[in-house]
């Protein structure tokens, strides 16, 4: 694409990064994803929330801490303000009285950037959203690909008698066919649950799934060599739940457990996912007032970039 039609980051020199309108990275912000290869896009809500609320509040922080990002990725090189059309289109509009109504309202919003050929990455919000958007990437694309790092497999099948809910998405995108078990892998699952299916569930359905005692210690490079044979060329959806990586790094979440992974290690979850077919991605679950140095957030904002780093159609500059 000829440069002069490719947005990029406002940088440091041309307006203080504490100052001017926050935008994730300081992108343009427009109204809609057409004629967009990728977007940033925010989804505040947290009606799905079992314990601490407040990851309504995370797209906002998240993209008040990625001011201080810049527009290339030193350890991989991606240069993606290079070669894809980027820009913030702002956010879902939610209705923060009704979770059924918001569940149709993001839904019905992805089914617009989806159709238009734009890979989003949503900024959440409660894990709830997962699912809308799955509906949405499913009209498009069919049954997807999934690499879902989290410390909960968020495959409850009700929670307090509820269908909908931040962690039942996954239950529901198997039973609505919107996943393909065969090419889902969940990576970080741990701490304590209720019985033994809590995990066996997914192993059932033909996930690969990575507890992180098998994370720790270790380097996720091989992993994710796994994990690129297993998904193959097909679309995959990419969902990174915060509260993977341990609350050491990211105390700014609603269902903190302890033993995560690092960040380092999440830094090559993701950068190992170069070459996939990704259709799109979140990150969510950031809660910042329990964080109020912005780690969280500031760590999700990094996060976030390096997932539009590992996009289909990104460059790497030598």
């Amino acid at each position: 694409m000829p440069q002069e039609f490719l947005y990029q980051p406002l940088g440091g020199n041309d307006m203080p990064r504490f100052g001017g309108i926050a935008t994730m990275m300081r992108l343009p912000n427009v109204e809609s994803a057409r004629e967009l290869d990728a977007c940033f896009v925010g989804v505040p809500f947290d009606l799905g929330t079992s314990n601490r609320t407040g990851a309504r509040f995370g797209p906002r922080q998240i993209r008040s801490e990625s001011v201080l990002l810049r527009p290339y990725n030193m350890a991989t090189r991606a240069a993606p303000f290079d070669s894809l059309r980027v820009a913030d289109i702002g956010d879902v509009a939610t209705n923060p009285y009704n979770l059924l109504d918001s569940i149709a309202r993001i839904e019905a919003a992805f089914d617009e950037i989806i159709a238009s050929g734009c890979r989003p990455i949503s900024l959440g919000g409660d894990h709830t959203i997962a699912l809308p958007i799955l509906r949405a990437m499913h009209k498009k694309y069919g049954k997807v690909g999934l690499i879902h790092v989290d410390a909960h497999a968020d495959v409850n099948d009700t929670m307090f008698g509820e269908k909908i809910a931040h962690g039942t998405p996954f239950r529901r995108a198997v039973e609505e066919g919107l996943i393909d078990g065969n090419r889902t892998v969940q990576i970080g699952l741990r701490g304590t649950g209720y019985a033994a299916e809590d995990f066996d569930w997914c192993r059932q359905q033909g996930f690969r799934v990575v507890q992180v005692e098998e994370c720790w210690g270790k380097s996720l490079a091989p992993l994710m060599e796994e994990v690129r044979a297993l998904i193959g060329d097909g679309p995959v959806y990419l969902s990174f739940d915060i509260d993977g990586i341990d609350p050491a790094y990211a105390p700014g979440t609603g269902t903190p457990e302890i033993g995560g992974l690092t960040v380092p290690q999440a830094l090559e979850i993701i950068r190992g996912a170069w070459g996939l077919d990704i259709v799109g991605a979140d990150l969510v679950e950031v809660a910042p007032p329990y964080d109020p140095l912005g780690t969280t957030a500031l760590l999700a904002a990094n996060l976030a970039f390096e997932m539009l780093c590992v996009l289909p159609g990104v460059v790497r500059r030598d």
